[in-house]
């Protein structure tokens, strides 16, 4: 009886080949985008040119739709300028003038969503 044997090529990759994570640069991020609007089913092309998945390269695309891709990042703090109060002798409209003076109360209740 005849032995088969089954010979199955095997590729080696190098470890700086696989699993590697590139940091692309906002106008790297651009270029590819528009290049990948360019013409008709470009997505599936361009994304391949340039060696990232078609799902990464439709998240820059709705970024850049909605224009967050390049944009300065939101957030942060917001300097506060406080002024003293106005002079005493600046008049106040009569609609800004209080109607009554007391106390104002608040009551907070804690709810709970099952």
């Amino acid at each position: 009886m005849a032995c088969a044997s089954v010979v199955s090529p095997i590729e080696i990759f190098a470890a700086d080949e696989v699993g590697r994570r590139r940091h692309w640069s906002d106008e790297d991020k651009v270029r590819i985008v528009e290049e990948s609007l360019r013409g008709y089913r470009q997505g599936s092309a361009t994304a391949r040119r340039y060696g990232i998945s078609r799902s990464l390269l439709s998240i820059w695309r709705r970024e850049y739709r909605g224009g967050t891709l390049g944009a300065p990042e939101a957030g942060g703090f917001m300097p506060l300028v406080m002024e003293g109060p106005p002079p005493a002798s600046a008049e106040r409209p009569s609609e800004l003038a209080p109607i009554s003076t007391g106390h104002l109360g608040m009551t907070m209740e804690a709810w709970a969503y099952a």
